[in-house]
């Protein structure tokens, strides 16, 4: 199935440009008259006629529209540091994004060895990764933050009442104190449908970084006894939230 993707829509319009346009006329030589699919990016897929063509610009009606398409019934925000290796990275938005995946920020860390990280070519990557899946939605991905900032903005303040997001924050080391729980036992006892998982960097997340969390309401987990790379952890929990409510 050949899918198209599109921000362009407007009044029964839709408009493929760019590398969108060159794709569905150069490449698959599509033309006038013909049904295409496209989605939003926000979960509808489209069915389009185009009714003008060039390799710049395709213009398309809309026939008809499915809502909710290749959609799942939760919502995931992932918080992952960049790695080190950027291509590391770029496979595990692509498969975050393949296995089911709302929202994604990449967060720098006390011990991240990569401080800088761009969005832009992350966009294009999850656009792919959509269309390949066979999903309406695109991920969201945000500008990076540090992890105390993540922290402050998707935590719970003191003295606030619960809102039913489950926040979990996994890192390597023990503590005693407060001790990780297993991420399948978390999210099988968890009876909503929004969940945060935050994931360090090759460094992990410093001791003063996870007691934050867990004092905004994160709860310490462990994604099993294997010592996962920083893109394989992220993976496997988009993995646990897809089987946990698929």
């Amino acid at each position: 199935m050949e899918i198209f993707f599109s921000r362009e829509i407007s009044s029964g319009r839709c408009i493929l440009s760019g590398d969108e346009a060159a794709h569905c006329i150069r490449v698959l030589r599509h033309r006038e008259g013909d049904l295409i699919s496209v989605i939003d990016g926000d979960g509808t897929l489209l069915s389009c006629r185009i009714i003008s063509a060039s390799q710049q610009k395709v213009e398309t009606e809309i026939i008809s529209e499915t809502p909710d398409w290749g959609s799942h019934p939760y919502h995931l925000h992932l918080a992952v540091s960049p790695t080190k290796n950027n291509d590391r990275y770029e496979w595990f938005l692509e498969k975050a994004c393949e296995i089911g995946t709302d929202e994604i920020s990449p967060t720098i860390g006390t011990h991240s060895e990569r401080k800088i990280f761009k969005i832009s070519r992350a966009e294009k990557i999850l656009v792919s990764a959509a269309k390949q899946s066979l999903k309406g939605t695109v991920p969201h991905i945000n500008e990076p933050v540090t992890v105390k900032e993540f922290i402050s903005g998707h935590g719970i303040s003191p003295g606030q009442k619960e809102d039913g997001v489950l926040r979990l924050i996994a890192y390597c080391f023990d503590d005693s104190s407060c001790p990780r729980q297993s991420v399948k036992d978390v999210l099988n006892a968890y009876e909503g449908n929004e969940v945060i998982v935050m994931i360090g960097p090759e460094g992990d997340f410093s001791r003063e970084e996870a007691e934050l969390a867990i004092s905004r309401g994160f709860i310490p987990v462990h994604l099993g006894q294997s010592r996962l790379r920083t893109e394989t952890a992220a993976v496997t929990a988009a993995e646990a939230a897809y089987f946990r409510w698929m």
